[in-house]
């Protein structure tokens, strides 16, 4: 199916995004999953470097993909919300609407996207702070690897599994409809 660039700019539905945000996920990492595991069965016969290397390149699409997903839904906030920075704005409607619960995890997700993308600061220190009650694992000071042995490791301070990504997508969801009932015309 081809379609026609008309000169005008249509906006995606936040529904729309929350739905082809997951169903990427989804897929995404139901062909990660399948690659990896045709990449273990190789390297039962053989340790040919390449197969490492294929290994890694899962994870980091992973990242790539979980670091992506929340860049688009931060362009879309600021877009929806007419602001300079959605995630400061979509993080005051859920302090001013009592969802701390919430704010708490979607917080703790962007610090970990932010340690993706830019490393050790103080987004990795305040996420060091609280590790033991993260739903992700974070590489503490000191600490190699996640798991030593693990030939599919990249070097990142976040853990970036396939539950880190679906934790990715669920925040998108739970703040948009968030934003929905909270933010009249969101």
């Amino acid at each position: 199916m081809k379609h026609r660039h008309t000169g005008t700019i249509q906006r995606v539905p936040m529904h729309e995004f929350t739905e082809l945000a997951d169903r990427c996920a989804t897929f995404t990492l139901k062909s990660l999953r399948e690659a990896n595991e045709r990449t273990i069965d190789a390297l039962q016969t053989s340790g040919a470097t390449t197969l490492v290397k294929t290994l890694q390149m899962i994870q980091l699409q992973k990242a790539i993909l979980a670091v992506g997903m929340l860049s688009i839904f931060e362009a879309i906030l600021q877009d929806r919300l007419n602001c300079a920075d959605g995630f400061k704005e979509a993080k005051s409607v859920l302090a001013g609407a009592g969802e701390s619960s919430l704010l708490e995890k979607f917080d703790d997700a962007l610090l970990a996207i932010n340690v993706l993308k830019h490393g050790r600061g103080r987004s990795y220190d305040r996420l060091v702070a609280k590790a033991p009650n993260l739903p992700f694992k974070v590489l503490l000071p000191g600490d190699s690897f996640f798991e030593e042995g693990d030939v599919s490791e990249i070097s990142t301070l976040i853990e970036v599994d396939d539950n880190f990504v679906e934790l990715c997508g669920t925040l998108i969801g739970e703040v948009t409809q968030s934003l929905q009932i909270h933010r009249p015309g969101f």
